[in-house]
């Protein structure tokens, strides 16, 4: 039999929204961190906690489906629970840039950004291609979503190999 791919998408829909709420409250560490900076070290803290956040889940969700589960499966369902979280956590974002955030704020970040690339003698025509992009609120919370998604990428392959490592390979049944 093949994977209940609906029991998928419900799953990581549910694990995304309780991951979703998990990044709003650290996002506004990050946000506060701006005026009491030791507020960084925790949004930091917890920033390294998403993974073992993410490889519970994706243990607790192969239990839910029998206790199987295959490399691939356990590696989609982490991928799109970071999906689902970086939706939840964009409108947080992108109400902070657009009405909480000062004026200048994501001038000064891209100025930043530009003067870290000069120090780190990167090449001059990425820095003068930085400096002419317009960041606007949109634009940086789209950015960020495609960031998580990349990074859940990248961080569901470690998870989904030890979540998996005891089942064969394959599809996972429904009777198991």
């Amino acid at each position: 039999m093949e994977e209940n791919k609906g029991l998928l998408l419900k799953s990581t829909m549910s694990y995304g929204l309780i991951m979703g709420i998990f990044w709003v409250i650290k996002y506004l560490f990050f946000i506060f961190g701006y005026s009491t900076p030791s507020l960084i070290f925790i949004y930091w803290c917890l920033s390294f906690a998403v993974p073992f956040i993410a490889y519970y889940m994706t243990k607790r969700y192969k239990y839910e489906i029998g206790g199987h589960i295959s490399f691939f499966h356990a590696w989609r369902f982490g991928t799109m629970l970071y999906f689902f979280a970086a939706l939840i956590v964009s409108l947080e974002q992108f109400i902070f840039l657009q009405f909480i955030a000062p004026d200048d704020f994501l001038t000064n970040m891209a100025h930043q950004m530009i003067t870290i690339l000069q120090d780190s003698q990167a090449n001059s025509e990425v820095v003068d291609a930085i400096s002419q992009i317009n960041f606007t609120p949109i634009h940086m919370v789209i950015q960020q979503i495609f960031n998580n998604i990349f990074y859940g990428i990248l961080l569901s392959v470690p998870v989904a190999a030890i979540v998996c490592r005891k089942d064969v390979a394959g599809a996972v049944s429904e009777q198991e």
